[in-house]
């Protein structure tokens, strides 16, 4: 059928992942950096990914495309949270966390705890996914935990002011590999960018399954 779907400009888009976090049907992913629609039966051509497009790399067209599948969105959203869910376990282990809040909402830019410290910025999934997370990555770290998909706001503002007021001698970012994890490593890059700062960089990715990729 002929109908209205969503067509994403790879050379506008920066693989932020904002668009993925937008979409209520999990059709976006973020693949070789870039958004990509992954099934246009996916797509209910509402275009809720369309405003949150930093660069204006999305836009509607007409074509021949699957009609619009709402049992196979949520089989596809029941396939991703039963994946994260069923992560493997770890046996127990202490606590590493120092400080209090950890919520990038909450945190005072100029908590002590930031001075002089190496700065974790956690998806919220990761912790759950990856089973020996606080003696990997929690210890000796400062930390901020988020979720771009369910806080929908922009992290790089407050992680930017961090950055400025806080010597930090490196930044870790662990996330899912799901598309709406981009958001919090392209919030990042852009808030070391916004401080003028030269901080190291690590991404540390997760499959759903907790392996690091």
């Amino acid at each position: 059928m002929i109908r209205k779907i969503i067509t994403i400009d790879t050379d506008k888009c920066n693989g932020c992942g904002l668009c993925a976090t937008a979409c209520h049907e999990s059709a976006i992913a973020i693949v070789n950096g870039k958004a990509k629609l992954i099934r246009d039966d996916y797509c209910d051509g509402l275009g809720n990914c369309l405003p949150a497009c930093p660069t204006d790399a999305i836009s509607f067209e007409e074509r021949e495309a699957l009609a619009y599948d709402d049992a196979a969105v949520k089989e596809n959203q029941r396939r991703q949270k039963a994946a994260v869910c069923s992560a493997p376990a770890a046996p127990a282990s202490s606590s590493q966390l120092n400080q209090w809040p950890v919520q990038i909402k909450l945190v005072a830019p100029n908590a002590p705890f930031f001075a002089d410290s190496d700065l974790l910025v956690a998806a919220d999934c990761t912790a759950f996914a990856y089973g020996n997370f606080h003696n990997d990555f929690i210890k000796n770290h400062s930390i901020v935990i988020g979720c771009p998909k369910l806080d929908m706001i922009d992290y790089s503002e407050k992680l930017t002011e961090i950055l400025r007021l806080n010597t930090i001698n490196s930044i870790t970012v662990t996330r899912m590999i799901v598309p709406c994890c981009g958001g919090i490593e392209y919030a990042v890059k852009e808030a070391i960018k916004s401080s003028g700062k030269d901080i190291p960089l690590r991404i540390v990715t997760m499959d759903l399954n907790g392996n690091i990729q």
